[in-house]
């Protein structure tokens, strides 16, 4: 949509905010590798990563001016709607993922996982009633192939562990094809309450990491990371170096919110598997890991449904009469 003097700003905000979720989705992993030690207690990470994607949420609703009248306009059963159920799958989403990642080989993992992309086209449209064209439906499966094809690259030379096939459906594939339907289902209600109940993205951020720390405090009374928090102290393990990765996930978390509430879920999906791509440009950059074929075959199949996407879009024929 054009503003008043002709600039398609919006446009080139959700295109900004796409670039940089795609280049920190990508370098990601290559900054948590060298930064995070392995004696690191994975919760404190995460934790202090959600600690500081709050302050920062709330430094940039102080910037835009939307702090000030949070007091009057917030209220608790608005906040439990926008962004509580939400949290809540995302929670699940992430525990069912760990029991299935346990019983299944790091290929059918990822290849199972993809399907994310597909339930949120659906909830979209069932939540929000958003269409699909046909070419954005072809669009779709293209992607879903590049991100089949990338996490056979990823995953070619990790083999099973011969778990019993009964394992492996009822704790590896039910859970992961479960954790796909929630995430598809928390994308479309964060976009719900983004687009339709004018949640703001930030305040949104605040609110679900607010919610997903409270959920990981209670789960650190009875597990590993709790207890060796107990013995070994929060920050175990920290540098200075520990914080560049910590504070790098914060601002994707936001970038996450920010690219939900303009482009929604289905384009966050284009921006993930792209983010592969990076991953493996730029561990060809740095660590000398030259791209698989696999990723080779599949940046041209990206880059085409992106194109597809984008250049098609739904248009509703009875508008188009009128």
């Amino acid at each position: 949509m054009a503003t008043a003097n002709g600039a398609k700003s919006p446009s080139k905000m959700v295109l900004f905010y796409s670039i940089l979720l795609t280049f920190q989705y990508g370098a990601q992993p290559l900054i948590s590798k060298r930064c995070i030690g392995k004696e690191v207690i994975v919760t404190s990470s995460v934790l202090t990563c959600e600690i500081v994607k709050v302050i920062c949420a709330l430094i940039l609703m102080a910037r835009d001016g939307s702090l000030k009248g949070l007091a009057k306009e917030w209220t608790l059963m608005g906040s439990l709607t926008a962004s509580g159920l939400p949290a809540a799958i995302y929670a699940l989403q992430n525990s069912l993922l760990q029991i299935s990642y346990r019983s299944l080989d790091s290929l059918t993992f990822s290849i199972l996982n993809q399907t994310k992309i597909f339930f949120t086209a659906f909830f979209t449209f069932i939540i929000l009633r958003q269409k699909q064209s046909i070419q954005q439906i072809g669009a779709l499966c293209l992607l879903i192939m590049a991100a089949i094809l990338l996490s056979v690259g990823e995953g070619s030379n990790k083999t099973s562990s011969g778990i019993h096939p009964d394992q492996v459906l009822f704790y590896g594939i039910i859970p992961v094809l479960a954790a796909s339907v929630l995430s598809g289902l928390a994308s479309s209600l964060c976009q719900w309450a983004s687009q339709v109940k004018k949640h703001s993205s930030y305040l949104m951020t605040v609110e679900m990491s607010i919610v997903g720390s409270l959920c990981l405090l209670v789960s650190t009374l009875k597990s590993p990371d709790g207890e060796a928090i107990k013995r070994l102290g929060f920050f175990h393990g920290w540098t200075a170096l520990t914080m560049v990765p910590v504070i790098s996930n914060a601002l994707g978390g936001i970038l996450v919110g920010l690219v939900t509430s303009h482009a929604g879920g289905v384009r966050k999906g284009f921006v993930i598997v792209s983010a592969l791509l990076v991953t493996a440009m730029l561990q060809f950059a740095f660590e000398g890991k030259p791209p698989s074929s696999y990723c080779l075959v599949a940046l041209p199949l990206v880059i085409s449904s992106i194109s597809m996407y984008q250049k098609y879009p739904y248009l509703d024929k009875k508008k188009k009469k009128v």
